[in-house]
């Protein structure tokens, strides 16, 4: 494993990252215009895709402003549940995908929410979102969207979309509410972060970062989790991580 920093360095590490004074009421008022427009939910549609172990759904509950997005959600077999949770966003370029991909973490017991990704998914993974933020000149993607205001930066949506995942999420009467992770690589690693800071009860996450990582902030604490680099997309606005670890669907803590 390729590291910038000896372990003890990488555990003492604080960025130099300083955060704009209204940091905090800015990612309060938007979460809290987000909720006020919809509450937390989801509907769950039963799909039929010839698999024997797992149940498959398509859910669609509300993100930023209300605005419907759409995931996949697998669990076992006619499981009653409490299960524990994992709740995977994607990587840059890429939605929610096809109902029959990624079945690994249904298939270890897990009940597994695959975020669709706003405005994304005509790369390697095909998405069922749109984005209905405001728009203007760009470079081609979504890394600019919006750039000129922070109110109106596409990472605002996109950050509060996996924020109301965890939301909706909780609402499931098969989902162990205290034991949910998030989990993401790359865009998907940065998403992760941005929701272990945001969500005030909410800690377990599991990020792969590489290409998004735009600052380094390590999370105050890791268990089992080695990284190099913390993802941030908007430096000014992106959300603190607090900790990262990793979820066993075997364990009754």
């Amino acid at each position: 494993m390729f590291v910038d920093l000896p372990e003890a360095d990488l555990r003492a590490y604080r960025s130099a990252q300083v955060d704009p004074a209204d940091f905090d009421s800015f990612w309060n008022a938007t979460l809290a215009s987000s909720r006020a427009a919809a509450p937390a939910g989801a509907r769950l549609d039963a799909v039929e895709v010839g698999l024997r172990t797992l149940d498959v759904f398509d859910v669609t509950f509300p993100g930023f402003g209300g605005q419907p997005i759409r995931a996949w959600l697998r669990m076992p077999r006619g499981a009653a549940g409490p299960l524990p949770t994992v709740v995977q966003y994607q990587g840059y370029g890429g939605g929610r995908g096809r109902p029959t991909e990624n079945l690994l973490y249904a298939s270890a017991g897990f009940a597994h929410l695959l975020v669709d990704t706003r405005g994304q998914g005509s790369g390697w993974s095909i998405g069922d979102t749109a984005d209905s933020g405001e728009t203007g000149p760009q470079i081609p993607g979504v890394m600019t969207r919006g750039i000129d205001s922070r109110d109106s930066y596409y990472y605002r949506r996109l950050f509060t979309d996996a924020v109301r995942a965890i939301d909706a999420v909780r609402t499931l009467e098969f989902v162990d509410a205290e034991r949910i992770a998030v989990l993401g690589g790359s865009q998907g690693g940065g998403i992760s972060l941005a929701v272990a800071g945001l969500v005030e009860d909410f800690v377990p996450c599991y990020r792969r970062c590489r290409s998004c990582a735009t600052s380094r902030a390590p999370s105050r604490s890791m268990t089992r989790t080695r990284t190099t680099r913390s993802c941030a997309t908007w430096p000014s606005t992106a959300p603190r991580s607090r900790t990262c670890s990793r979820l066993s669907p075997t364990s009754t803590a």
